[in-house]
């Protein structure tokens, strides 16, 4: 194996979400492993405070050693960065990201990798203006598409950002 890939799935998802089963078909292909942590039981409580425990959990869902890469939608997203800044990870691919969460009183962060943004200019949770600014802060690639907060008419398009992510870190 190449390394794992954890990828993180919605509030009002589970391991099995449509964007997470398509990136993990992507990354098993070209030799990645891929774990899919299950949050619905930290979900449940819609209790900002579990946003801690859903990136500890993603943190510890990672191997000890070898390499890393963190992905996720939505809150699998917002985790994924916190994630990025508590275990080494070689990337970060993440889709409709929201920068921020009311209630929760830690600013966003993420680790200075290569990251890939996807997001819908008509995402109505997470303001597409504040996922622009975060990318162009640090430099990130950013796929800006005709779509909503799930981005469901896009889940190929997804996939195929991430291959090239994932075939450009093999480089």
């Amino acid at each position: 194996m190449k390394g794992t890939v954890i990828l993180s799935h919605g509030l009002e998802s589970g391991p099995q979400a449509t964007k997470v089963s398509a990136l993990a078909t992507v990354a098993e292909a070209l030799g990645w492993a891929s774990i899919r942590p299950d949050y619905r039981d930290l979900d449940a409580s819609r209790d900002v405070a579990a946003i801690t425990a859903r990136t500890e959990r993603a943190v510890a869902a990672a191997p000890a050693e070898g390499r890393v890469i963190f992905a996720g939608s939505s809150m699998g997203a917002f985790i994924s960065g916190f994630a990025s800044m508590q275990r080494e990870c070689e990337a970060l691919f993440l889709m409709a990201l929201p920068v921020g969460v009311e209630g929760y009183d830690y600013d966003y962060t993420a680790a200075s990798v290569p990251t890939v943004l996807v997001h819908g200019w008509r995402d109505e949770l997470c303001p597409v203006d504040a996922a622009i600014e975060f990318a162009r802060a640090r430099g990130d690639t950013l796929h800006l598409v005709d779509d909503d907060h799930r981005l469901g008419a896009h889940v190929d398009y997804c996939a195929e950002a991430f291959r090239q992510l994932l075939l450009k870190l093999d480089r």
